[in-house]
């Protein structure tokens, strides 16, 4: 269909460019299309018919135009060239005529004359009085709709179970629309005068199809965007209970027309338990639901709770299957660390860190709480003011996504233990009751000897990871230098297998002293000895037990994790970072970018030229001015003022950048992530709504009223 097109257009210089090159870099126009040809049968999108083929052209207009310079070079044809597309064109008006003339008998058309002997043209039907004042209604209603979405007011309004029998009162919707009513809106004071007091003004699954249209044509802005900038990639967040059931917030990443990096949310996904189900159900609703084609997606990252990551690394798996481009990478928003503890298989570590969020979460809700805290650590690090302060600084930030998180808590356990023992045998008015409860509650979790061994294992064995994962959410250079450590990385973890009985000693030594400072005892769990029901092993210690259960398995699937992470794919795009123009100074421009570059071939405008321009970009960094400072970052080298003259550089950082792994370095452009939990965390959890949810985060979309009612009369008629 590409060679048709090329012929059609009469384009000698592009025939020799592959279909691949054809689709990726050239447009047409959509007037050399017949109208028949584009297919309207979504209401969200406009697309040509699979068999679409050019054919409207004037090729003469240039003759009567000497002065007008044509940037197409046009292919003269020979007669019986000229004689085919004739004959082509006519068989192909004949066909259309056939599949058209059966609706058209049916159709009335309406023509007006104009004077001066003007041709008749043909104008759209005038509205009936009826049609425009349900048109009106319609925008009224969802007008009301999107001032509920963007001040995340919930439709409900009272709970049934609250009001007395026979007492009825309006839901929030209606009594918006009331309200709307008493201040003048004369079309919905005329659509229900007449009705009942008690009735409902729209039905609920009125409201529910009206909430989806809104949301779709609000996505669809996002995603117009996004094809067209063409490359993407596909991030997700921890899943999410949406009034009772778990869904999986999806965000994608984008470079818009104004070269800013963005990462906007366009969704929720219902969360399945079956990983295979959900990678199916994952792909189908962004390739045909949303529209997007997965062809360009360049990356993709999954930041999840305890327990789902190995469900979400099959659905990364799958899609990297049909995908090879869409590199599977960590992403910048989620500490390496964090991340690494949240994917191990183990029971206890889930545990340990539920509880610490936990206890993160019970002193932010408490101010005095926090000072209580300030207290307690004061008096413990009376000797060392410097390390106390540093700490009480941490607990006012959110500590449990550092990379340190599990040295921090260790560092801090005996000042929460105390502080939490003191408040909940305080039963003086200072305390409320639900605080007691959950401070008694939190500290015999801290105070459990399997909790003290997790997180002191936890904290020696990601002690290996944590600079390379600082260094993952740094700067630009950090990011291409970390890239080239990971072999030491993981050189250090297998030394640490290899020895794992030297190391769990000294690990286990760490843990039973903390445990003895806290007046623990060192026991087995109770919950393994329960199980054995009288086969206990009288040679099984508890120091064996733990580095059987926990730290053997922990760095093994910590090395592995690292391995499918940083794949080969991965580690060249993060080499690519050399195109930087301060990396590549700090590397004295002795740079090859072009060897990493290959897994980015088909993504270029002109990849036979890459070796040159690139040739052409360290000449130009290497020889600048003395007042001329090297561009640090993406973000500030897609926005130089000639960087349209390096079309292969320009593509290549557009790329790089859509890596999850590159922080959003602007902002402003990744606030979508930044509303997303603000909305989780000012509605409660049976308030939730989808529909809404995407109207509230993405609050300034622009909403086309028309466009909603259009579409809900044709699909509602």
């Amino acid at each position: 269909r590409c060679q048709r097109w090329v012929e059609n257009c009469r384009r000698a210089d592009l025939e020799d460019k592959t279909p691949d090159q054809l689709n990726k870099h050239y447009r047409l126009c959509a007037k050399h299309f017949e109208t028949s040809m584009i297919c309207r049968s979504s209401p969200y999108r406009t697309v040509l018919r699979d068999n679409a083929v050019p054919t409207i052209f004037d090729l003469t207009s240039h003759l009567n135009n000497p002065h007008s310079r044509h940037r197409k070079r046009i292919k003269e044809l020979s007669e019986d060239e000229i004689r085919t597309l004739k004959q082509q064109k006519i068989d192909d008006a004949f066909e259309r005529k056939q599949a058209t003339q059966e609706s058209n008998e049916n159709n009335e058309q309406n023509t007006v004359s104009e004077e001066g002997g003007e041709e008749q043209e043909e104008k759209t039907v005038p509205l009936t009085l009826e049609e425009r004042e349900n048109k009106d209604y319609l925008k009224s209603l969802f007008e009301i709709l999107i001032l509920m979405g963007k001040q995340n007011i919930p439709l409900d309004g009272h709970n049934v179970d609250e009001l007395p029998e026979g007492i009825f009162t309006s839901d929030n919707f209606q009594a918006l629309l009331e309200y709307r009513i008493n201040g003048g809106d004369e079309v919905l004071r005329k659509r229900f005068e007449m009705t009942a007091v008690n009735l409902e003004y729209c039905s609920k699954t009125q409201q529910k199809q009206m909430l989806e249209i809104c949301e779709n044509c609000v996505r669809e802005e996002t995603l117009r965007e996004v094809r067209d900038s063409h490359f993407f990639s596909i991030v997700t967040d921890e899943v999410v209970d949406i009034a009772g059931e778990e869904h999986l917030p999806v965000l994608v990443r984008f470079v818009d027309e104004s070269h800013n990096l963005r990462e906007e949310f366009i969704g929720f996904l219902p969360y399945e338990a079956d990983p295979e189900i959900l990678a199916v159900k994952f792909h189908t609703t962004i390739t045909e639901k949303w529209g997007l084609n997965m062809e360009y997606c360049r990356g993709q990252a999954y930041i999840v709770s305890s327990g789902f990551a190995s469900k979400m690394k099959i659905v990364a798996t799958r899609l990297l299957e049909k995908y090879p481009q869409a590199v599977y990478t960590l992403c910048s928003s989620c500490a390496l660390n964090v991340w690494l503890a949240k994917s191990v298989p183990v029971v206890g570590v889930s545990i340990a860190l539920g509880t610490i969020e936990e206890v993160c979460c019970l002193f932010n809700q408490s101010p005095q709480l926090l000072v209580e805290l300030d207290n307690t650590i004061s008096a413990l690090f009376q000797d060392n003011n410097e390390k106390g302060n540093e700490l009480k600084k941490i607990c006012r930030s959110q500590w449990t996504g550092r990379h340190d998180t599990f040295e921090v808590l260790v560092d801090l356990l005996q000042a929460l233990v105390l502080c939490l023992d003191a408040v909940s045998s305080d039963f003086s008015v200072r305390w409320n009751n639900f605080i007691v409860g959950r401070a008694f509650v939190l500290s015999s979790a801290l105070t459990d000897f399997d909790f003290i061994v997790t997180i002191v294992i936890m904290k020696n064995v990601l002690s290996f990871t944590r600079a390379f994962g600082k260094n993952l959410q740094g700067q630009t250079s950090d990011v291409f230098f970390a890239a080239g450590s990971l072999t030491a990385v993981l050189h250090s973890l297998n030394e640490v297998m290899e020895n794992i009985e030297v190391y769990h000693e000294f690990w286990f030594e760490e843990a039973t002293n903390l445990a003895t400072k806290l007046d623990v005892q060192i026991k087995l769990p109770g919950k393994f000895l329960r199980a054995q029901q009288g086969n206990f092993d009288p040679d099984m210690t508890s120091e064996n037990y733990y580095k059987e259960i926990l730290s053997v398995p922990t760095v093994e699937h910590i090395i592995q994790e690292l391995k499918d992470i940083f794949s080969e794919q991965h580690l060249k795009a993060l080499k690519c970072l050399s195109l930087v123009p301060s990396v590549m100074g700090q590397l004295k421009f002795n740079t090859s970018e072009e060897h990493h570059a290959d897994m980015f071939k088909n993504d270029l405008p002109n990849p036979d030229t890459l070796s040159a321009e690139l040739h052409c970009w360290r000449i130009k960094w290497k020889h600048r001015g003395k007042d001329i400072e090297l561009p640090a970052t993406i973000y500030e080298a897609l926005h130089l003022p000639d960087i349209k003259f390096f079309p292969n550089v320009y593509a290549l950082l557009k790329v790089l950048c859509l890596l999850p792994v590159m922080k959003v370095e602007n902002e402003k452009y990744g606030i979508g992530r930044k509303r997303l939990k603000a909305y989780l965390k000012n509605t409660l959890t049976g308030q939730r709504s989808s529909n809404l949810a995407l109207l509230n985060i993405n609050i300034d979309i622009k909403h086309d009223l028309d466009l909603m009612v259009d579409t809900y009369i044709k699909l509602y008629p």
